[in-house]
């Protein structure tokens, strides 16, 4: 099932690490502004929004 990896752009360099250490240093997540833990639902939904184009993209770059 095509999945995409999200994180907190406080954890890209974690990320990075992880996909390196499991032998994937070329796969690819995306980020959101750090924090989201603190938001309202509306904030949430609304970040939530304006990353559904780039989870759209990444998902179809996968099918090449």
């Amino acid at each position: 099932m095509p999945t995409v990896s999200i994180v907190t752009d406080a954890f890209i360099e974690t990320g990075k690490a992880i996909t390196k250490a499991w032998g994937f240093p070329d796969f690819k997540f995306l980020s959101m502004p750090h924090p989201i833990a603190n938001l309202m639902e509306a904030e949430l939904d609304q970040r939530a929004h304006e990353i559904v184009p780039k989870v759209v993209q990444l998902l179809l770059e996968g099918q090449e």
